[in-house]
């Protein structure tokens, strides 16, 4: 293993500069605002100060949306209502720029970019970085061998490195890849230690059967392949998919090139759970997305201590969640450079000091107030609502 890990050179990752979240944790203090008014934008804004090494940040913009296509041996189970066709039908549409998260990014001034993992079917106008049509059956053995996680890790770092030198900015991994939600359940358990039946969602709308079947399968794959927390790899290989294991190297190449990443949902975060395991310096790079349907979004983001930026119920995949708080990214960083001072807008900068009364306590002299009897007790009038 750590041959493996030694050719991943990990050692390129630095973790994020604190001493220039300190500089923009004092310029918040400076700009005309109460402390704090700006909330999460502020918290956010301090963080790509941090990201970047500089105060105030560089702008991330433009932004770029890599989608992940890959199929999955587990859907063997039926832990998906969907066909498997349906991953290259999706695949063809982004290609396109039908699907909705072409439409979000469009609106987010952000471009998509889509690749073949692991498809079943190669699909025309997709990038072919293909590594096997789908992964095997993880509860029958290893979903992928150790050297398919490596390659796949090694082709999503090296698109990270061509998206940076294309001039993109921030980063958002998406996917598609029907069966995907199981893998990614799985991974959010061994790397959480929660039992996979708290962190297993519906994905595309399993019903209860269904939903208790996945569970069942989650289980028993980690336990045939002994997948653990301690051997981050073999375990992304055990249970986890091609476009997992490529989310994977997108996430440590933002961080090798000091670039925001913006998770999406639930795969994202079980690719972030394995990457920061591999490398724990990779975590400041990571920005919460969304909030998501899925319950091990949610425990994905407890174990990273993200704060999700937007939190619309969405559940679709594809990176969509991603492009979605993409805005408020480019906002946290323009309120650092934009926002006026108060010594340059020429607003006091604290508030007064509150006024206090001296002298003696007034007296009120006359004679005493006769009593005027009993208060009036008639109920005021009802107003009607419209």
């Amino acid at each position: 293993m750590t041959i493996e890990l030694d050719a991943l050179d990990l050692g390129t990752i630095a973790p994020v500069d604190e001493d220039a979240r300190q500089q923009a944790e004092q310029r918040q203090l400076t700009l005309t605002k109460p402390p704090g008014a700006l909330g999460e934008l502020e918290v956010l804004g301090n963080q790509l100060s941090a990201i970047s090494g500089e105060c105030p940040p560089p702008v991330p913009e433009p932004g770029l949306v890599v989608v992940f296509a890959a199929d999955h041996g587990v859907q063997a189970q039926k832990v998906s209502p969907w066909p498997q066709e349906i991953t290259v039908q999706m695949a063809a549409n982004i290609a396109a720029g039908g699907a909705g998260v072409n439409v979000l990014a469009r609106a987010a001034g952000a471009q998509v970019r889509i690749v073949d993992l692991g498809m079943l079917t190669p699909v025309p106008g997709v990038d072919d970085r293909r590594i096997a049509p789908g992964t095997a059956d993880f509860t029958v053995g290893p979903a992928m061998t150790r050297e398919q996680a490596l390659t796949a890790i090694e082709t999503g770092r090296e698109l990270a490195r061509q998206a940076a030198d294309e001039g993109y900015r921030v980063l958002v991994p998406g996917e598609v890849g029907i069966g995907n939600t199981t893998p990614a359940a799985a991974l959010v358990a061994v790397f959480t230690g929660r039992p996979a039946v708290e962190v297993t969602g519906r994905g595309a709308g399993a019903d209860d059967v269904m939903l208790a079947r996945k569970a069942a399968v989650i289980d028993a794959g980690i336990a045939l392949n002994q997948a653990s927390a301690d051997d981050p790899l073999g375990a992304l290989a055990a249970v986890g998919g091609f476009e997992h294991a490529a989310m994977v190297g997108l996430i440590l190449g933002a961080a090798e090139l000091r670039l925001p990443l913006v998770l999406d949902g639930v795969i994202a975060c079980s690719a972030a759970l394995v990457a920061v395991a591999l490398c724990p310096a990779v975590q400041g790079y990571l920005v919460g997305g969304h909030a998501g349907a899925e319950p091990a979004i949610q425990a994905a983001h407890q174990k990273l201590g993200l704060r999700p930026l937007v939190d619309l119920g969405l559940r679709l995949g594809e990176g969509s969640g991603g492009a979605a708080a993409l805005p408020q990214v480019v906002m946290a960083a323009r309120i650092l450079h934009e926002m006026a001072t108060f010594a340059d807008a020429g607003v006091t900068d604290s508030p007064e000091p509150p006024t206090t009364i001296s002298g003696p306590p007034t007296t009120i002299s006359g004679p005493p107030t006769t009593n005027p009897g009993p208060p009036d007790t008639t109920p005021e009038p009802i107003e009607a609502s419209a």
